[in-house]
């Protein structure tokens, strides 16, 4: 890939304010790490991507003074609050790749027509809906590691910068990807990964399959127009 860059915390250091993407290594200690995989033991562990609704013992961990939602505040500020919610676990079972893509949609509580929104979806029964940019610009998306992601371990990747440039339209997305490079976002146990919500990422299947467990959560501030509100967490 052109312009790649291989990241590790002792690699090139991205920053969000530049690249729309920042590396927090060690910051999940040992008891955080324990309760969090306490929060997610419930769920079924045979599925490559769950989305979270309605687990009341990740509240305190992902909120503006948990150990994952301290990191969002930095930047948002203590009215932040988690919008959306995924646990990805990769194996050597469930071992995908996704092609690079801008996320671009948010999860509300029910449908209403409002000017700038659309497409509608729904996905594992919660509605989504395609905001305008600027909403998305104004989010951000932390990756909590519960386990290594060495390179050959399907690391994400990222363009850096790429949130700088709105919403891309599919055919763009190859000469932006040349544009930007790429960067691999390695990580070990209790790393945190911050980006802009907007950036294109991607993510190949591992050459060396292992367990690879990520909770990802978008955060956002304020309230959304004509009456449309946030499912949240």
């Amino acid at each position: 890939m052109s312009g790649a860059v291989g990241l590790s915390p002792a690699g090139i250091a991205l920053n969000f304010e530049k690249d729309g993407a920042q590396h927090f290594a060690g910051v999940l200690a040992p008891i955080d790490l324990d309760d969090l995989e306490a929060a997610l033991s419930s769920l079924p562990d045979n599925q490559a991507g769950l989305r979270l609704r309605d687990i009341p013992a990740l509240h305190p961990i992902l909120a503006p003074s948990g150990c994952i939602g301290r990191i969002a505040a930095s930047l948002l500020g203590n009215a932040c609050q988690p919008v959306r919610a995924l646990l990805f676990d990769k194996t050597a079972e469930t071992n995908w790749s996704l092609a690079w893509h801008q996320d671009r949609t948010i999860v509300v509580t029910e449908r209403q027509e409002v000017e700038g929104f659309g497409p509608w979806t729904v996905k594992d029964g919660l509605i989504h809906v395609a905001p305008p940019i600027d909403i998305l610009a104004r989010m951000v998306t932390l990756r909590a590691h519960l386990d290594a992601v060495p390179l050959g371990n399907a690391p994400l990747l990222v363009a850096p910068g790429s949130h700088r440039y709105g919403r891309i339209s599919e055919q763009d997305v190859p000469s932006m990807v040349e544009q930007c490079g790429v960067a691999a976002c390695l990580a070990a146990r209790g790393d945190i990964w911050l980006y802009a919500t907007p950036i294109l990422h991607a993510s190949e299947a591992a050459a060396e399959p292992r367990r690879r467990r990520v909770l990802q959560v978008d955060y956002a501030v304020g309230s959304l127009p004509g009456g449309l509100q946030w499912l949240g967490v």
